[in-house]
């Protein structure tokens, strides 16, 4: 029997739903989204390409030049397009603003800005949560008033091959995993553009940037952050990475597709986009990361190869299972800890939990079984 895997709704709570159903909910929306992608796709004119989509059709869809094996802009043909900006609500709290921005053909992105009122210049965080995550949670206003709580503005938008940008012509045997090199390094690049667009916006404080990542949205971030030095903090929860084990054990992993993913022509596709090679070369950022010991995404020997590459300031957070990560988030504290490092007078997290503190330490110990303890 496959174990269940769960998955954080949009106001952080926490929900079990069996792993075949996420893959067969995703791909399913490849056929659903073609009409709207092709009528509404604004490709930069700008812009060339040499490759092509393969799609099992008569349509012939043109690549964007990228190099998706480099964490870097550098050897890619990015050029973003004027953003069009669509709806924009008002409360009392925040204000929300959609957004749709590109520098890639045949793939739009929908990006949430949400700023406290009445804050100039807020530090800001991006929000990217794992495949197969949709962008609705940005929709729900309880949600953003807490992630604008403090005066925060956050930022969030979903990876490649993922929600709404999964889409045909794009055959539907090809998916996230199936196609890790370009989801991981498409979806690096992508949070280097959205850092440059927001420069360009003169609202936000770019000085004081942090990103909080979920599973593949946690790997993202990591790869991001050793990329961009404009990301100054990280709160990364159950990060995939040490692709061999990961690819041999996830739960993710179709069991009638998992020879493909380890064979050493992919792995050595994904070999320079591991969390695990990049990390400690991250000494000079904060970082947090937080660790389900009953996540079936990420096995048991990748949890231990990742925090094992966490740079020694780093801390680690361990929940005994999803009912110990549902009190922390359902209470509203699980997006605290980033906030407390951009602020510019505290450099440090709460006393029980001191930077350089390392797995083992007794006040670690303390605050994780305070933060943690299941029912």
């Amino acid at each position: 029997m496959t174990n269940p895997i769960y998955m954080i709704d949009y106001l952080g709570r926490v929900s079990i739903v069996p792993p075949m159903s996420l893959r067969n909910r995703v791909r399913s929306s490849a056929v659903l989204a073609a009409a709207f992608l092709l009528a509404a796709a604004r490709v930069p004119a700008r812009q060339s390409s040499t490759a092509a989509l393969p799609t099992g059709g008569n349509i012939n869809v043109v690549r964007t030049p990228e190099d998706w094996a480099s964490l870097s802009l550098e050897g890619s043909q990015l050029q973003a397009a004027a953003p069009f900006r669509g709806e924009t609500d008002q409360t009392a709290e925040f204000v929300r603003e959609i957004w749709q921005v590109q520098w890639r053909n045949y793939d739009p992105i929908d990006l949430y800005v949400i700023r406290p009122q009445h804050v100039a210049k807020p530090p800001v965080v991006l929000y990217l949560y794992s495949f197969p995550s949709e962008t609705r949670r940005f929709l729900d206003n309880d949600y953003c008033r807490g992630l604008t709580q403090n005066g925060f503005a956050a930022v969030g938008f979903v990876s490649a091959l993922t929600g709404h940008r999964y889409h045909a012509p794009r055959p539907p045997r090809q998916w996230f995993v199936s196609e890790l090199q370009e989801s991981l390094g498409s979806s690096v690049h992508d949070v280097q553009m959205v850092l440059n667009y927001l420069e360009t916006r003169g609202d936000l404080d770019m000085t004081r940037v942090g990103m909080f990542g979920v599973g593949s949205g946690a790997s993202i971030a990591i790869l991001a952050a050793a990329a961009d030095t404009r990301i100054k903090t990280l709160d990364v929860l159950d990060p995939w990475g040490d692709w061999p084990d990961w690819m041999a054990k996830s739960a993710l992993v179709p069991e009638n597709e998992r020879a493909d993913y380890v064979k050493p022509e992919f792995l050595n596709k994904v070999a320079g986009l591991d969390p695990v090679q990049w990390l400690p070369k991250l000494k000079s950022r904060s970082i947090r990361l937080q660790e389900v010991a009953t996540d079936p995404v990420t096995p048991e020997i990748c949890r231990q190869k990742i925090e094992a590459a966490l740079p020694a300031s780093g801390q680690v957070v361990r929940y005994e299972g999803a009912s110990a990560l549902y009190q922390v988030s359902s209470s509203g504290q699980l997006f605290q800890w980033i906030k407390q490092q951009l602020r510019p007078q505290t450099k440090t997290s709460s006393a029980s939990l001191k930077p350089n503190s390392r797995p083992g330490a007794p006040q670690l110990r303390a605050a994780q079984r305070n933060l943690a303890q299941t029912d």
